[in-house]
């Protein structure tokens, strides 16, 4: 089985996805973003724009991800945002042609929360999260740009199953995913401080610098 988390940037997919896997025996994440990148770093600095517009990274994707499918014997987990419906049946869709069991998720939330998310994103940002303080905005980056176009187009009915977490916790998101998708997660052994330490873990091991 396949779990392609979906969702604005901020969303909280890769936090969500590694809190499955941490909950889930045999499952693995298989970042689709690592193809994208790996594109990016091939061309010339001016020619490094949205990867998802590449054919490669398209098909590698699909590729990468039928043959973890094919071979490894737990649940693979793939979170990366996917909100052209073109891209979406070139992806999910020809996984599901291919014979696999896709469930898709999108994680949703209102533009205030998903901005606050993105505030608590980058090195100096979770050290402050950990402290407790909020983050000042980072009104220019590019997620931010992406956020109402991501907003609008994922919650188009193709997009579902779709699932709203302004008040939803990540062990919490994670427990509905699995319930949807007929898993058993092991029970959630972490107080506030040991998921707040957790989380700022995996938010400073997915740092983009390009």
């Amino acid at each position: 089985m396949l779990l392609w988390i979906n969702g604005p940037f901020g969303g909280g997919k890769t936090q969500t996805a590694y809190e499955i896997r941490r909950r889930l025996p045999g499952s693995v994440v298989c970042d689709p973003e690592h193809v994208g990148f790996g594109l990016r770093r091939m061309l010339p600095p001016r020619l490094r724009g949205g990867f998802r517009e590449l054919a490669a990274w398209r098909q590698g994707v699909v590729e990468v991800l039928d043959l973890a499918l094919t071979e490894h014997p737990g649940v693979v987990i793939a979170p990366m945002t996917v909100t052209d419906p073109g891209h979406f049946a070139e992806t999910v869709g020809r996984l599901r042609d291919m014979g696999h069991d896709v469930r898709h998720f999108t994680l949703l939330a209102e533009r205030e929360t998903v901005l606050r998310r993105l505030r608590e994103r980058g090195p100096g940002h979770v050290l402050r999260y950990l402290a407790g303080r909020n983050p000042g905005p980072r009104g220019d980056s590019w997620a931010v740009r992406q956020l109402d176009h991501c907003l609008e187009r994922l919650r188009e009915p193709e997009f579902a199953e779709h699932l709203w977490t302004d008040r939803a916790t990540v062990p919490g998101t994670a427990d509905r995913i699995a319930a949807l998708a007929g898993l058993t997660l092991r029970p959630d052994d972490g107080g506030p401080v040991r998921t707040r330490l957790r989380q700022a873990r995996v938010g400073l091991r997915h740092i983009r610098f390009d």
